[in-house]
């Protein structure tokens, strides 16, 4: 029989939070400044943001911490994860408004790339940040939730599962508040659908290595944790102490 124990600390948890955040802030500040081609057999020419090649990760790390951790410490790094887009957009802003002194002239070159780089304007970065916090949420939900429903079985489900629904939300969230009145509505739908598609594909061919790290911090840490007594909300950073020996 599985029964809370007491608060303890982990291995490898504030690594993975480490991890999670990096590859956040580099998706969003510097994936979304290149755009991408490649051609495919039948397929034929694939057009993408540099970004949404790597944003998936961060998902995987979600599914990871929600999987081994429980959904209340997933909670606290997806705060971390916000905390940091905040940082980072308040720091970008403040940084290009700054005026470029005069007697350095490398400043001439300088000042104008980071602004094509970095220059995203308020709105993107506002979506950004509310499509992460949605699509994060709900990605770590569904993760917990069909754990439950499951009893454990079947990760794949639960893994995928979870990307359909939280990719989902954030390429629905994402868009409209970045590019509404400015992107046709069939434009916009159409990015919509591809990068929502590309994102869980990610999701999927990467399965097995969400396998094995899972089995591992499993092993390593000594836990396999149910949310069955969590409070399921995202307003908190209470780590609730649940902590199970992993099921036979």
């Amino acid at each position: 029989m599985n029964t809370p124990g007491p608060v303890r600390g982990f291995r490898y948890y504030d690594l993975l939070v480490g991890g999670m955040v990096a590859v956040l802030l580099c998706s969003n500040l510097i994936g979304p400044a290149k755009v991408c081609t490649f051609t495919l057999p039948v397929l034929g020419a694939l057009t993408f943001g540099a970004g949404n090649l790597f944003f998936p990760i961060s998902y995987i790390f979600d599914d990871v911490l929600t999987e081994v951790y429980g959904y209340a410490r997933a909670r606290r790094a997806i705060w971390a994860g916000f905390g940091g887009l905040a940082f980072a957009s308040m720091m970008t802003f403040a940084i290009l408004g700054m005026p470029p002194s005069p007697d350095e002239p490398f400043n001439k070159e300088l000042q104008p790339a980071l602004e094509v780089v970095f220059g995203a304007s308020w709105r993107i970065m506002l979506a950004s940040m509310f499509a992460y916090w949605i699509g994060d949420f709900a990605n770590s939900w569904v993760m917990a939730k069909m754990k439950l429903w499951t009893r454990g079985r079947w990760l794949w489900t639960r893994t995928i599962g979870s990307t359909i629904v939280g990719e989902g939300l954030d390429s629905i969230t994402f868009y409209p508040i970045a590019f509404a009145g400015i992107w046709s509505g069939q434009t916009m739908l159409k990015v919509i659908a591809f990068n929502w598609t590309m994102k869980v594909l990610v999701e999927i061919v990467l399965t097995p290595v969400t396998y094995a790290v899972v089995g591992f911090l499993k092993r390593r840490e000594g836990v396999d944790i149910y949310d069955e007594h969590t409070h399921f909300t995202p307003f908190s950073l209470r780590d609730e102490g649940e902590q199970h020996a992993p099921r036979a």
